[in-house]
């Protein structure tokens, strides 16, 4: 009696199929999940930023003293620190893929929590899409905001 082998598994050309459809698939995948990385950085940094602002308000208004935050050296993309009278009361890091512009390099909350010039943060995408932008500011209340879109 013969028997009859019957071969498991796949052969050359069903592998090369799988892989072109596959391929053809992160081709497409791919674009999309730039898009949702770059979305997810700006609104991380602006988020980031916003706690920092809030946190500077609370300390001014708790310790009632003026808390200033400044930009390190390289500007606000680079990080900032919350500092006192006292000295350094938070450091923050900067970010990566976004570019931060803002209107000035150092500001203070005073005592009441209030700033003594309304503030302006432009963060944009490294890749330039002004589309994704958001723009956070904090007014002479010393409220932060953020809004998508430029500034």
């Amino acid at each position: 009696m013969l028997e009859m082998k019957v071969n498991s598994g796949f052969n050359l050309l069903e592998l090369l199929v799988t892989l072109t459809i596959v391929g053809i698939l992160a081709a497409i995948g791919v674009p999309s999940f730039n898009v949702l990385i770059e979305n997810q950085r700006i609104r991380s940094a602006s988020n980031d930023l916003i706690a920092s602002l809030n946190f500077a308000r609370s300390e001014a208004i708790t310790k009632n003293t003026a808390v200033t935050m400044t930009q390190v050296t390289g500007g606000w993309v680079n990080g900032w620190t919350v500092s006192t009278a006292g000295g350094t009361v938070q450091n923050a890091d900067g970010f990566g893929g976004v570019a931060v512009a803002a209107s000035t390099t150092t500001f203070q909350y005073n005592s009441d929590g209030r700033t003594t010039s309304a503030v302006t943060f432009s963060l944009v995408p490294s890749s330039g899409n002004s589309g994704r932008a958001k723009c956070v500011t904090v007014s002479l209340s010393g409220k932060p905001t953020s809004e998508s879109g430029e500034c």
